[in-house]
């Protein structure tokens, strides 16, 4: 064994792999051009191929130096070009087939259709702001009538409806009515189609989707018994569906950046067609049929999780990750890896800019160059008996290593304790799904036997949760990181820095252990947050909770009191924060409006605390949640009572004024510009909640404000600013001037499908001379009172 790196080989093999990615790099910077500019691209490609060609065969003539690295270069960069103009000539051909019929026509005219559309993915529910339920769908309209024509279409298209969206089958043909709408030109779907009015099943899904689906909803109900975290992971594991996983146990998955845990990725792919190739070496199957089973059941498998692009991704992905444990076949693997990329945008150039494509590209090239390496280099140092486990203790690091660039743009943070995590998870992801795989295929015959086999994968499933759970409580376990491509950048020269010298500090530890150990205990305690440790700050007066994609606010009255000002949409997720900061009695929760966001969490207030009231907006909008909040307070005895503008609230060290809503707004989302919006005072800090109010709202707030000299004093008083509506664009800049804070504070999810915080919400916060924290990125954000000076202390 040499090192743990990649072999000199593997290493040529790359000057295969770089003219793909090259072309990938171009095809995604095309995405959505017109094909004049895809030809401009491509020509100017070619004229700078054919530049360096007749300078390398002049300085070879001429015999000078500068010109002798020119030669190496023709050959690569003559296939950038070949690959260059075949994705283009690709995007062009699939442009043309997605908007035959006119449909992006149609849909740049708003146009009212009849469509004929194969459902190609499953609902999603989404919250409407009016309350009520929304879904969403993806499909390909194959003929649509508009405006007086029928025509045939072959547009992929993202379809927006009420709850009987749901019901049909994936594959299914169904008839809608609709208005088309427009999306950008680098998106994968042609058009968006409003539904209206009854979803007509016009055929059921072929046989083989109906067989998929059987075996899909038997793996989900092999797991109906089995604790909350197994019967979320399981089937997402096998098949990718996390509709069922915990809302806390995704959180804490994304903080240890196991997700890809759950999505259809290669490695799910390596896992099957692995275990079919050990039994086909257990059971003495010749070489010769291996491959042909082996491509049996990958093709099984892509129809048991779908044949959708991310799934077909992951079948050439996991594959080609194959190539990288055979000793046999392994200098192929970078070459292969390469025409597998070219191969794939062909198909569906949409994926230019799809992260987890990248993200499966990069794991592959990961498991490719390092596995076996540094397998072989942690094999060992390992016990002899264990030395087996080296290669699969690799993996993880390997794919962590290569992808974390592409999850910091993600998630905005770099997990420190992700690889651990990854680490201990590794070994039982391929029981489970071995076991989730199983179960799937043989419930249509024997239910039952189906349920005992998901037990075998419920036991692994369940650990692994735990593990998630545990390390993403690790104090400092998530480090902020530079947002954007600047952070992705600089991890990414990090990540090579630390490839390249990484024989070196391993050696270097060895033969200083002492120093090393110091070197690391001094890093350590310099980016250790050890406010974390010591939360909650002493002094502390408002809190912003981290609960993902909605609000909720802790505002103390007392030692061991306070009022809580919504509650978020997970109650495990308010009822830690409460905890972490030792409330023990709730002198209020105020409900400032009832979107989901802000009261679904209300059940995680009771636990452990005496809660004496419950405070809500006058608007009861949508009706059935302000039921809801009725029924749940009168189950715990605490009475309801409405707010409006000009009522006062007094508890303790806790001063609070209701500045709106003091009449109902009709315009834009009622619910939202009804909300209730706090100043409060606790000790000698101000603060104001503007819970949702969007524009309108907040504009009637602003010409309050300029009416009333006592609120237009007040305006000019506050420390702190919880911004409306999560981030959104919809505000009025003249409100968020005349309120303007030392700090403004976003309660955002991370990731949230709203696009919250817009760039038009921060920039004008920034502008404006707002410090912006975000819930999102810094966690709970508490303003703390401490010796006449006020801070802002954060949990991230």
């Amino acid at each position: 064994m040499r090192g743990v790196g990649p072999s000199t080989a593997e290493a040529g093999d790359l000057r295969l792999l770089a003219p793909a990615v090259v072309a990938w790099a171009f095809a995604a910077a095309t995405l959505g051009c017109g094909w004049g500019t895809r030809v401009l691209v491509t020509v100017a490609a070619a004229l700078l191929t054919l530049a360096v060609g007749l300078a390398a065969r002049s300085g070879m003539r001429s015999g000078r130096r500068g010109a002798r690295w020119l030669p190496a270069l023709r050959g690569p960069m003559a296939l950038c070009v070949v690959l260059l103009a075949l994705l283009e000539v690709a995007a062009v051909a699939h442009g043309m087939v997605r908007e035959r019929g006119g449909v992006r026509e149609l849909a740049d005219g708003r146009a009212v259709v009849v469509a004929e559309v194969v459902l190609t993915g499953d609902p999603i529910a989404v919250a409407s702001r009016d309350g009520d339920p929304r879904v969403l769908r993806t499909g390909t309209v194959h003929a649509l009538t508009g405006r007086g024509r029928t025509r045939a279409a072959s547009a992929p298209v993202l379809l927006t409806g009420g709850p009987d969206l749901a019901g049909p089958s994936w594959r299914s043909t169904v008839v809608v009515r609709g208005r088309l709408g427009p999306l950008e030109a680098a998106d994968d779907r042609v058009a968006t189609l409003a539904v209206t009015g009854p979803v007509r099943v016009l055929a059921p899904p072929g046989v083989v989707a109906r067989g998929a689906e059987r075996l899909r909803a038997g793996l989900r109900a092999a797991v109906d018994h089995a604790p909350a975290d197994a019967r979320g992971l399981l089937p997402g594991f096998v098949i990718g569906d996390t509709s069922r996983t915990p809302p806390d146990l995704t959180e804490a998955m994304l903080a240890t950046g196991m997700t890809h845990l759950t999505a259809v990725s290669g490695s799910n792919v390596a896992v099957v067609v692995g275990m079919v190739l050990g039994l086909c070496a257990v059971l003495g199957v010749p070489r010769r049929a291996r491959p042909w089973l082996a491509g049996l059941a990958l093709a099984g498998f892509v129809v048991l999780a779908r044949p959708e692009p991310s799934v077909v991704r992951a079948a050439a992905m996991g594959a080609i990750g194959l190539l990288g444990l055979s000793r046999s076949r392994r200098s192929a693997g970078l070459p292969v890896l390469g025409g597998a990329v070219v191969l794939v945008l062909v198909l569906d150039p949409w994926l230019a800019r799809s992260y987890g494509f990248a993200l499966s590209t990069l794991a592959t090239l990961g498991l490719l160059l390092f596995t076996r390496p540094w397998g072989e280099a942690v094999g060992a140092r390992l016990p002899p008996r264990l030395a087996p486990l080296g290669p699969a203790l690799a993996v993880p690091v390997a794919a962590q290593a290569m992808t974390a660039p592409v999850v910091v743009l993600l998630q905005g943070s770099v997990s420190v304790v992700g690889v651990l995590a990854n680490l201990l998870a590794a070994p039982l992801v391929p029981v489970a799904t071995v076991a989730g795989v199983s179960a799937a295929l043989v419930s249509p015959v024997w239910a039952r036997g189906a349920e005992l086999v998901a037990w075998v994968g419920v036991v692994p499933t369940t650990v692994i949760a735990r593990v998630a759970r545990v390390f993403a409580e690790v104090p400092g376990g998530t480090l902020p990181w530079p947002d954007g491509p600047p952070g992705a950048l600089l991890l990414a020269g990090l990540v090579v820095a630390v490839l390249l010298t990484g024989r070196a500090l391993v050696a270097g530890v060895g033969r200083h252990p002492v120093v090393a150990f110091g070197v690391v205990a001094l890093v350590g305690a310099l980016l250790l947050p050890t406010r974390v440790l010591t939360w909650p700050p002493d002094g502390w007066r408002v809190v912003v909770c981290d609960v993902g994609q909605g609000d909720a606010v802790v505002v103390r009255s007392g030692p061991g009191h306070a009022v809580l000002v919504d509650t978020g949409p997970d109650p495990p997720l308010v009822d830690g924060c409460l905890d972490r900061l030792g409330v023990e009695v709730l002198d209020a929760v105020v409900l400032t409006h009832f979107h989901a966001d802000h009261v679904d969490g209300l059940a995680g207030a009771f636990p452990g605390r005496e809660v004496r009231q419950v405070l809500v907006c006058p608007v009861r909008e949508p009706e059935v949640a302000a039921a809801a909040v009725d029924r749940l307070a009168r189950a715990h005895g605490v009475p309801v009572a409405a707010l409006h503008a000009g009522d006062r609230l007094t508890v303790g060290e806790l001063d609070a004024v209701v500045w709106s809503p003091w009449r109902r707004i009709g315009e834009g989302s009622v619910p939202n510009n009804a909300s209730v919006v706090l100043a409060v005072r606790t000790g000698d800090v101000d603060a104001l909640l503007l819970g949702d109010v969007e524009r309108e709202a907040a504009h009637d707030l602003l010409l309050r404000i300029r009416r009333d000299p006592g609120l237009s004093a007040a305006a000019r008083g506050f420390e702190l600013v919880k911004t409306p509506h999560h981030g959104s664009a919809n505000l009025d800049e003249g409100l968020m001037a005349a309120v303007r804070a030392p700090v403004g504070v976003v309660s955002v999810g991370r990731d949230n499908d709203y696009g919250h915080p817009t760039p038009k919400h921060l920039a004008l916060l920034r502008g404006l001379g707002y410090a912006v924290y975000r819930t999102d990125q810094r966690g709970d954000v508490a303003l703390v009172e401490h010796e006449g000076a006020v801070r802002v202390v954060t949990t991230r």
